[in-house]
């Protein structure tokens, strides 16, 4: 499956999240340490989200190419800082299509959001899901896959008015219903707040004073870092974190 990450805290140059570190994301995009039965490599895309200083919106660069072949990210990331950062490399399920607009994040408005798994039963068990959206948002999906559909539903419900939280959570139960045994690790940021579910795949946490970090896999082996139990839920801001069982 994927590789996802959110950074919120003090600007730091893409680098250091994609990168520098030793298991950065460029290297969790082909030796990643626990996909749990996922896959083997993220070569099928990927994307990055960062929000510039005192930006509402999101600037978002996305490929449908592994991270590694990408000749224009390393100088990219190394002139590009940012407090809010969310990347994602790409693990595509079979039969699903490898495509630009395929890789997260997706947006709309000031959010971010990524997701790593897989949906049961894809396209037919969600079919009555999908019913409930505008008719709009079905014919501008960004992709006919299974990350893109669960996104249209968690911004549905964020146009709606509903709390990030909420809106995460209500979704994760819906897809589930329809689709049981789906693999939902979900992310989300409108670079105050991050939102994440794991449901099935590897999750881990670091806070260290002001900054927090939430990614599929420690990014090095500095101890603060907290894996985080499978069906639980994140709500973290750059100096918090919360930890709640999803039930």
């Amino acid at each position: 499956m994927c590789r996802h990450l959110a950074y919120l805290g003090p600007s730091l140059p893409l680098a250091a999240l994609l990168f520098d570190p030793p298991h950065g994301l460029v290297r969790q995009s082909y030796a990643p340490q626990d996909m749990r039965g996922g896959g083997r490599v993220n070569a099928d895309g990927f994307g990055v989200g960062w929000y510039p200083a005192d930006a509402e919106q999101p600037i978002r660069y996305r490929r449908d190419c592994p991270i590694w072949t990408d000749t224009n990210l390393p100088q990219l990331a190394a002139t590009t800082q940012a407090g809010a950062v969310l990347a994602a490399v790409r693990n595509a399920t079979t039969g699903m299509p490898v495509m630009e607009t395929a890789a997260a994040p997706f947006t709309g408005g000031p959010w971010l959001f990524s997701h790593n798994g897989a949906v049961t039963g894809w396209p037919d068990s969600l079919a009555g899901l999908a019913a409930t959206l505008p008719t709009r948002d079905l014919l501008t999906l960004d992709a006919p896959t299974d990350a893109a559909l669960v996104w249209a539903l968690v911004h549905n419900e964020l146009r709606r008015g509903a709390d990030p939280v909420k809106s995460i959570v209500d979704v994760l139960h819906a897809v589930l219903d329809a689709a049981p045994g789906s693999r939902l690790n979900l992310l989300l940021t409108d670079g105050r707040i991050a939102v994440a579910t794991t449901w099935w795949h590897a999750l881990s946490v670091r806070r260290t004073g002001d900054a927090t970090l939430i990614s599929s896999e420690p990014l090095d082996d500095d101890p603060a870092w907290r894996l985080v139990p499978d069906r639980h839920l994140v709500v973290a801001t750059a100096g918090t974190v919360e930890l709640t069982p999803l039930t």
